[in-house]
């Protein structure tokens, strides 16, 4: 028994229907998987590339080197500093010395640059902040800044009122918007 004309028709539209099927799926999942990696690359939750890469789950956490070491005058100003060449290479002018990173830092130093490091934490322009205070009080830099000792590449953040204000209230501490931080 031969297959109809009707039924051959029928059997080549279905196969038609699968592959116009397949085609559009495949187009749709590309499109998808392109806006995906486009507007979130893969790279998003490691942070910004800095001119030297510096891994903070090196130093601060297997060689357990204290934030204040590098970041010297936290205790002392508002700013917590950021860390010169001199600094770095205060250990690796005899640690890994001649590791490419290392020498890139080498490279400023001979040259007087500093070095170029791109800002992760930031805060809005009319916010005081005092690390100082917090420091005094014995807060811990990871309650803020997260667990930077496991962390090469840091991810930052803008900091919000209500991250602070939800740890104030927690801690008891000043809520008062004009002494603790508005000033």
């Amino acid at each position: 028994m031969t297959p109809s004309i009707t039924e051959k028709n029928n059997s080549h539209k279905r196969v038609k229907d699968t592959q116009l099927i397949f085609w559009v799926g495949l187009i749709v999942v590309s499109v998808i998987g392109f806006l995906f990696y486009f507007y979130i690359p893969p790279a998003t939750d490691i942070g910004a590339a800095q001119p030297i890469a510096f891994s903070h789950r090196v130093h601060a956490g297997i060689k357990d080197i204290q934030c204040q070491f590098c970041h010297s005058y936290v205790d002392r100003s508002i700013h917590p500093g950021i860390p010169p060449v001199e600094k770095c290479l205060y250990c690796h002018k005899y640690i890994i010395a001649n590791h490419p990173e290392i020498q890139k830092e080498h490279m400023y130093f001979n040259t007087g640059t500093p070095t170029p490091w791109k800002k992760v934490f930031y805060l809005p322009e009319h916010v005081f902040f005092n690390h100082q205070r917090h420091i005094k009080k014995e807060i811990a830099c990871g309650e803020c800044h997260g667990p930077i000792e496991t962390m090469d590449r840091l991810k930052g953040e803008s900091f919000k009122m209500g991250f602070c204000i939800t740890c104030h209230k927690a801690k008891k501490a000043n809520l008062d918007c004009w002494l603790a931080c508005h000033n």
